[in-house]
């Protein structure tokens, strides 16, 4: 077992994820590259098989010795050798839950076009969340044996051009493209006809492979990827570890479940070893557990996950995506290797001297600006752009609440993807729509009353009257500002500014049809005075009652009044603040 345990610390894991849009011929690449194929590998559902489409993620695998770049500089080796684990995504596009569930495990990006089609809708979504997840991406293009051989090599490049011109925005940019034909004569040919390019695409790989940061301290998790039984052994869960390590006898939890279970043996591509760490693809085997319960998940220490209820992130819209994000409107929020809708309010940071004017976006933020409980939000009916026609400068940093549908059990700070998978799966649209980080979780399912009223985040609320009449030089009487069924005590006391300057407090309600006691501390301006009992002289003669009965129209009044303030969204007591 010493041995074998050996084996596992001289063999360095490499994770390779296989993505493109569907029929581009991924499978068949995998299948040429590998020597090795694990349990999920190659289409084992048999709607796939049926489909000639992967439904799942396929994983298998191939080993080669190490690249020279790899030594240290006294040429020894870290490790004996290399294992390329391929992890093969789904282009299939209603099963883009699968392909981002796939992407958090990768260290580098294969990204297989058809060189007929070129680049179609999921190339471009498997892209994006490969700029998500991924540093490195190595671009395939696959079935050149569909090409006129006279004209082969003309199309090859003139495709590796455009290829090249869409990946100037990306963060692959000049990344290194590579033509083969991992199946020549089509899915139905025999199996004897050779792949061409492929020995090539290895070394290819050798040399964009880097030593991937891997640390075997924190806490466990691992993301199962398939489950089943085997007789008189157990129940064994494969997947990849995504942090921390495990041995034989230690103590797991799937959380889903809320159940923990013994390691009773750990193996690595078919070869038993004593343990593994971050970034090993495993087969773990455990005892007195039903594979149906869990087909994928997480397993990890007991007690480190989390399920939340909601959750606060922060927030960027992906590019490409159409749509405005709405405030209120639901989203497929994927976060950890859970799928789920959520509700989403946006919201930012208060705009420069927000207290009464209408609301700008704020500037980019420095990172100083992290989010905390601690400060004031400024509510947004949806996501904000940089502003301007052809503004390329970078959004306002903003956030997002989100309210899940079910509660969803996920790592902190992991990475969350928002995206509307209900849009027309045929739509030649991105249905990827924002990306954050989850930066603070709600585990309590009463959250809205013992949480949410600590989220600091207002709207502003603006209202404006008309002065009605002085009643001394101190007082005036205004209305229009509230209905007549209005609760004016909730009002008293707010400051209100008149057009002409002056500054007052609301003393309370005057009379029964809405009308209010403005009191002026400093005292009216002599040219309000006289402003205001010119008006009133204008309305003629015969004041008292009858005035009340036909009120003087709004813009017949010169001086009006105005009152600011704020309100937080989630106070239950829905006070006015004003600052």
């Amino acid at each position: 077992m010493a041995e074998s345990a050996n084996s596992r610390i001289n063999t360095l894991n490499f994770n390779v994820g296989v993505l493109g849009h569907v029929d581009s011929g991924k499978t068949s690449l995998a299948r040429a590259l590998s020597s090795t194929a694990s349990t999920a590998a190659f289409d084992k559902n048999p709607q796939s098989r049926e489909r000639g489409i992967t439904l799942d993620l396929g994983f298998s695998s191939f080993t080669v010795g190490l690249p020279d770049h790899l030594r240290d500089t006294e040429g020894k080796q870290p490790y004996d050798s290399l294992q390329f684990t391929l992890v093969d995504c789904p282009g299939h596009a209603s099963l883009i839950r699968t392909i981002i569930g796939g992407a958090q495990i990768i260290d580098l990006m294969m990204l297989v076009v058809d060189v007929v089609k070129g680049v179609q809708t999921q190339t471009a979504e498997c892209l994006l969340i490969g700029e998500l997840t991924c540093p490195r991406m190595v671009v395939v293009l696959n079935k050149t044996d569909l090409l006129p051989p006279n004209k082969r090599q003309s199309a090859i490049e003139k495709m590796t051009k455009r290829l090249h011109k869409t990946l100037e925005s990306t963060r692959f940019k000049n990344c290194p493209v590579i033509s083969v034909a991992a199946k020549p004569g089509g899915p139905e040919a025999s199996d004897t006809e050779e792949p061409q390019g492929v020995p090539e695409l290895i070394e290819l790989l050798k040399k964009q492979m880097y030593l991937p940061k891997r640390d075997p301290a924190g806490d466990l998790l691992m993301a199962v990827d398939h489950c089943f039984s085997i007789r008189g052994q157990g129940t064994v869960m494969t997947g990849t570890i995504l942090q921390g390590s495990m041995a034989i006898n230690d103590t797991v939890e799937i959380p889903a479940l809320k159940v923990t279970k013994k390691i009773k043996s750990v193996q690595m591509f078919r070869k038993p070893v004593s343990g593994a760490m971050q970034g090993d693809r495993v087969g773990v085997c455990v005892t007195q557990f039903d594979p149906k319960l869990l087909e994928r998940g997480v397993v990890c220490t007991p007690g480190s996950l989390r399920t939340l209820y909601a959750a606060v992130i922060s927030v960027k819209k992906i590019g490409y995506f159409k749509g405005s994000l709405a405030t209120r409107a639901k989203f497929h929020i994927t976060v950890g290797h859970e799928t789920v809708m959520a509700r989403v309010s946006f919201f930012g940071l208060p705009p420069l001297g927000a207290s009464d004017t209408e609301p700008t976006p704020s500037e980019p933020c420095s990172p100083e600006t992290a989010f905390t409980l601690d400060r004031e939000y400024f509510y947004q009916e949806e996501y904000v752009t940089s502003q301007g026609e052809g503004s390329s400068g970078p959004d306002p940093e903003q956030w997002a609440l989100l309210e899940f549908e079910r509660p969803v059990t996920c790592p902190s700070l992991c990475l969350v993807i928002g995206s509307k998978l209900d849009t027309d799966i045929h739509a030649n649209a991105c249905r990827l729509a924002f990306q954050g980080c989850l930066l603070q979780g709600f585990e309590d399912k009463g959250y809205a009353e013992t949480v949410l009223p600590s989220l600091r985040i207002y709207k502003t609320k603006h209202k404006e009257g008309q002065v009605e009449r002085v009643t001394d030089d101190y007082t005036v009487i205004g209305r229009n500002l509230f209905k007549k069924e209005t609760n004016l005590q909730l009002f008293v006391g707010l400051k209100v500014t008149l057009s002409t300057g002056e500054t007052g407090v609301i003393e309370g309600g005057f009379g029964q049809s809405g009308k209010f006691k403005i009191r002026i501390q400093e005292g009216l301006l002599p040219d309000t005075k006289q402003l205001l009992s010119s008006t009133s002289k204008k309305k003629g003669k015969g004041g008292g009652k009858g005035e009340n009965e036909e009120e003087p129209k709004m813009d017949s009044q010169p001086v009006s009044i105005h009152l600011h303030f704020k309100r937080y969204v989630y106070d239950p007591h829905k006070k006015m603040v004003q600052s």
